[in-house]
């Protein structure tokens, strides 16, 4: 993964210049081992703001269409990008997301689904609260403030605003029995709401 380094260096050098990104919580981030970070989704770019906690690979998923030309397949590939097709039950980007936690890498999954709006947290999927429950990793929830208004739907050329950053302190999955996986996992979902709605908050007050 030495093509991810280097291009998580540019990728962070380029983004603390334009949008003097400021990190709060970093020793949140667990030191070794597998997790699921869980960010708040307001603009494309939340995934390289992602990638701000943590020197280490992360694996994401990207949609379908990023993969479409030779060139975005590698590029996306080596950046550690999971291939999923978007409007569809993706089972193999599940499972790539699991043998990946598995392995002992971090992944990322945008809880609230697709980009919404909004200083409010939507309502969040089940998935990465499964994954944690199953797979017995901690949730990692993160706050990305003043990416909204960067680069819009529809617009080429971004503006520039200051972002903040804040990671939460890991939630911890209980141990359920199989039988109990799914309320775990509601129970769990429940709990990272809550969380990801006071990083969030506080990401946007120190965003401005």
């Amino acid at each position: 993964m030495s093509f991810y380094r280097f291009a998580r260096a540019v990728v962070v050098g380029l983004c603390n210049v334009l949008f003097r990104v400021q990190v709060s919580g970093r020793e949140n981030v667990p030191a070794s081992g597998a997790y699921i970070v869980a960010p708040t989704h307001r603009s494309i770019l939340d995934v390289p703001f992602s990638a701000f906690i943590t020197r280490r690979t992360v694996r994401y998923l990207a949609k379908d269409e990023l993969f479409s030309t030779g060139i975005g397949r590698r590029l996306f590939t080596a950046l550690g990008a999971i291939r999923v097709e978007r409007g569809t039950a993706d089972r193999g980007a599940l499972r790539a997301l699991e043998d990946a936690l598995v392995a002992g890498s971090p992944v990322v999954v945008f809880p609230e689904g697709t980009r919404v709006s909004g200083d409010r947290i939507a309502p969040l999927f089940d998935g990465a609260a499964y994954l944690a429950v199953k797979l017995q990793v901690s949730i990692v929830p993160v706050g990305i403030g003043g990416s909204e208004g960067i680069l819009p739907k529809g617009k080429l050329l971004p503006r520039i605003r200051r972002v903040a950053v804040v990671v939460g302190r890991p939630i911890e999955p209980p141990e359920p029995s199989t039988r109990a996986r799914r309320g775990a996992a509601a129970k769990l979902t429940d709990e990272l709401t809550a969380e990801l709605q006071r990083v969030f908050s506080e990401a946007l007050a120190r965003a401005g």
